[in-house]
C-alpha cells in the first residue's frame, strides 16, 4: 500500500478507516519481522506505514470532534 494522501483518507468512511488502520498495523508487523531477519529492502516503508496510521487516526479524531 503506497503512502496515503489526506484527501483519500478524508473520503473514507469510519469503517474504512478502521480497516485501513488494521491493515497498516499488520503490514508494519510484517515489516518489523523482515527487518529483524535482514530481508527488508525498503526500510523507509516502516516509517511511511507508521505515519499513515497516525494520519488516519488524526483525521478520524477530527471528524468525530466535528460531529459532536
Amino acid at each position: 500500500m503506497a503512502e496515503m494522501k489526506i484527501a483519500d483518507v478524508r473520503a473514507m468512511s469510519p469503517d474504512q478507516m478502521d480497516d485501513a488502520i488494521v491493515n497498516l498495523k499488520k503490514e508494519r508487523f510484517n515489516l518489523r519481522f523482515q527487518r529483524a531477519t535482514g530481508q527488508l529492502e525498503n526500510t523507509s516503508r516502516l516509517r511511511e506505514a507508521r505515519r499513515d496510521i497516525a494520519r488516519i487516526k488524526t483525521i478520524a479524531a477530527q471528524q468525530r470532534a466535528k460531529t459532536k
